[in-house]
C-alpha cells in the first residue's frame, strides 16, 4: 500500500469474540487509536446509564470514537434504517438527539444515517420527502457540534433504494437545495458500491469533493483485504491523490478471526497519524 490513509475499526463487525462493551479496548490492544460503530444499543431511546456505560467504554479504552451510526431497525432481521420509514420517524429523531449528545462527550463528528428499506402501503415519493425532512433534522442536529451526516449505498438488501454513488449524492443535493444543510456527505463504502455493480473508479473520480467517510471489506465476500478481487490499494490510493484525508473504517467480516484477519495490515498502520481528521477531505 502506497496510500497514508489512517485506518480504524468497526466494532460492530470486528471483535465480536468480545462482548460489545469490551470491543474498544481489544481494538486499542490491536494497536488501533479510533474506532466506528454501528447502533450500539437495542432501541432507538436507551436509558442513561446505558449510554454512560458506552461513553465509559470508550473513552476509558483510550480510543477515538469517529464515527456512530443513527438507530437502524432490526439490522439482523433485515431493517437497513430509520430514515425513510414512516411511523418510525420519532424514533430515528430521538437517536438523532442520543448520538449528538455521545458525540458531543466523546469527539465524535461524523454519524452515518442508513435511509431505509421500501416499505409496504407507503409511495417511494413519499418516503422520500420523509427522509429528506429528517435528514435536514439530522444535519441540523449535527452542526450544533460541528459534525457531518453520511448516507451510504448498501448492498444485499433490495429494498434499499440507494445502490449507487449517484443515488446517494442525489439524495445529498436535495436536501441540501431544500433546507440549506452544508454538513451532509456520502459514505463511499466500496464493497457496498462494487457488489451493487457501480463503476468504482468512474464513482470516486465524480464524487471524491463529496466524501465524508470511507470504509472497506474485499468482494465477494465481504471479508478482509486479500481474500477477495477489490484492488482496494488503487482506490484508496486515488481517493488520497483527490484530496481525501479521512479515516479509512475497516468494516469487513473476518474471514476467520478478528486477530487472524488483521495479519493483512501491519500493526505499524493500525495507530493514527498525526494528520488524520475526523471526517473527509485536506483543508
Amino acid at each position: 500500500m502506497t496510500h497514508r490513509l489512517p485506518y480504524l475499526a468497526n466494532c460492530s463487525i470486528l471483535f465480536t469474540e468480545t462482548p460489545l462493551l469490551d470491543r474498544p479496548a481489544a481494538a486499542k490492544a490491536a494497536g488501533f487509536d479510533a474506532v466506528e460503530f454501528w447502533w450500539p444499543f437495542d432501541r432507538p431511546s436507551p436509558a442513561d446509564p446505558e449510554v454512560d456505560r458506552f461513553v465509559a467504554a470508550v473513552s476509558d479504552a483510550g480510543v477515538q470514537l469517529v464515527g456512530l451510526n443513527f438507530a437502524a431497525g432490526d439490522m439482523p432481521g433485515g431493517d437497513r434504517g430509520l430514515v425513510s420509514w414512516p411511523r418510525r420517524a420519532a424514533e430515528f429523531l430521538d437517536s438523532v438527539q442520543t448520538a449528538v449528545g455521545i458525540g458531543e462527550r466523546l469527539g465524535t463528528r461524523a454519524f452515518n444515517a442508513l435511509y431505509g428499506n421500501r416499505v409496504d402501503g407507503t409511495a417511494p415519493g413519499e418516503q422520500d420527502d420523509l427522509a429528506a425532512r429528517n435528514l435536514a433534522a439530522a444535519a441540523d442536529a449535527a452542526a450544533r457540534i460541528g459534525a457531518v451526516v453520511l448516507v451510504e449505498a448498501v448492498s444485499g438488501a433490495p429494498r434499499y433504494p440507494l445502490r449507487t454513488a449517484d443515488d446517494v449524492v442525489a439524495v445529498l443535493d436535495r436536501v441540501e437545495r431544500e433546507s440549506g444543510a452544508g454538513n451532509l456527505r456520502l459514505l463511499a463504502d466500496l464493497y457496498h458500491l462494487s457488489v451493487n455493480g457501480d463503476d468504482l473508479d468512474a464513482a470516486l473520480d465524480r464524487h471524491h469533493a463529496r466524501i465524508g467517510h470511507v470504509q472497506i471489506a474485499d468482494a465477494p465476500g465481504r471479508h478482509e483485504p486479500g481474500t477477495g478481487s477489490l484492488d482496494l490499494d488503487r482506490h484508496l490510493d486515488a481517493l488520497e491523490a483527490a484530496g481525501y484525508a479521512g479515516w479509512v473504517g475497516l468494516e469487513y467480516a473476518p474471514a476467520t478471526t478478528t486477530d487472524a484477519g488483521l495479519d493483512w495490515l501491519p500493526r505499524a498502520r493500525r495507530g493514527a497519524p498525526a494528520r488524520a481528521g475526523t471526517a473527509g477531505r485536506t483543508a
